[in-house]
């Protein structure tokens, strides 16, 4: 799964990715790794994989991975093809979920593209640049569909939505702030829309605002403005989080004490990323290898064997399912089928977060 960092010049959006890509080399316990300049595989941050890593003693460890992708700058009249802006809508096509970066901290030193500061407007500067990308795509379908529609009911039906989706647009809103029933979901999702992309808001803060733990006004505007739609917003000081990937564990540790934090900011971003993507984990532990997967909520034991490999789905019999909460109780594997908290799943069995499993397939 991927998700593409985006957001207006001097935000933030480059000194975070940098903060992505600087983690890859020093965090030991959630690698990142760079495959080209601009994207980064990040190591979903997971305590339940930490403690079957301890049981298990395996001598592999393999966590669950999100892609981010920085997107190319954006400025006004990017859907015209102004600045880098055909680029940027050709990349975040094939992202899954956005990153909208937000600068809410005053810095005389660092010039802002619009002259002030404003996140609402910033944040409405790229969403009218992908409404308007949008628009084009539509009323090309649109064009093309209407033609079939009249001795065609699946045209018909694809015209409907269609029109639905543009008289949206035309107001302004963006097609994930729109209704749809599954079958219009179903047709939606292959238009591949940039404003049906799900959306996370990250506040960009100074230190100083980090340190006094408030709120300043840009969060609170941005916190309303998101609210309204749905989303979320994180906050965090993208140059503290580029200074604390560079440091080792025990330097880490110390800083995130003096600024009175739990973790770097980034296990926050990187989390509500899988969750934004509506992704759950399930895990294979054993000596030679402890292995967390991704797979999308909803998904049955058989669709999840065939993460592992097509023959497991192929020849699926059954999933012997631990739960990681029975297991932290039992303490091993072998104890909790001692204590009767293993189950024996079947086909129809829907994978749940957490899941502990060993599946039994012949091919």
């Amino acid at each position: 799964m991927e998700i593409g960092i985006v957001g207006l010049p001097n935000v933030g959006k480059s000194t975070l990715f940098n903060a992505i890509t600087k983690a890859g080399a020093e965090c030991a316990n959630y690698p990142f790794c760079t495959i080209e300049p601009n994207v980064g595989i990040v190591s979903v941050p997971d305590e339940r994989l930490d403690f079957l890593s301890k049981i298990e003693n395996p001598q592999k460890i393999i966590p669950a991975t999100i892609k981010f992708v920085d997107i190319a700058g954006l400025v006004k009249g990017a859907s015209k093809g102004e600045g880098l802006g055909n680029k940027f809508l050709s990349h975040i096509r094939e992202v899954d979920a956005i990153l909208n970066v937000v600068r809410c901290f005053e810095d005389s030193n660092i010039v802002h593209v619009e002259g002030s500061i404003d996140p609402i407007r910033d944040v409405e500067i790229i969403t009218l640049e992908l409404i308007l990308a949008d628009m084009e795509v539509i009323e090309r379908r649109l064009q093309k569909t209407s033609k079939l529609a009249r001795n065609d009911k699946k045209a018909a039906f694809e015209v409907e939505v269609l029109e639905k989706i543009k008289k949206g647009l035309d107001e302004g809103k963006p097609v994930r702030a729109l209704q749809f029933t599954e079958e219009e979901k179903s047709f939606v999702s292959q238009l591949m829309l940039l404003t049906y992309k799900p959306v996370m808001y990250v506040a960009n803060i100074s230190e100083e605002d980090l340190i006094s733990g408030e709120e300043n006004q840009y969060v609170k505007q941005l916190k309303e403005y998101a609210e309204n739609e749905n989303s979320q917003v994180l906050v965090i000081s993208a140059k503290i989080e580029e200074e604390l990937a560079s440091l080792s564990d025990e330097e880490r540790n110390e800083l995130l004490r003096e600024y009175g934090l739990a973790e770097p900011g980034l296990n926050n971003i990187i989390r509500h990323g899988y969750s934004l993507l509506g992704l759950i984990t399930f895990f294979t532990a054993g000596p030679k290898e402890v292995h967390a997967w991704t797979i999308k909520k909803g998904t049955k034991a058989p669709q999840a064997a065939g993460k592992i490999h097509s023959d497991f789905e192929k020849g699926f019999i059954r999933a012997e399912v631990i739960s990681y909460e029975d297991l932290v109780k039992a303490g091993s594997q072998a104890a909790a089928r001692e204590m009767g908290l293993m189950r024996l799943e079947g086909k129809d069995y829907v994978m749940q977060d957490g899941d502990i499993v060993v599946f039994r397939f012949n091919v």
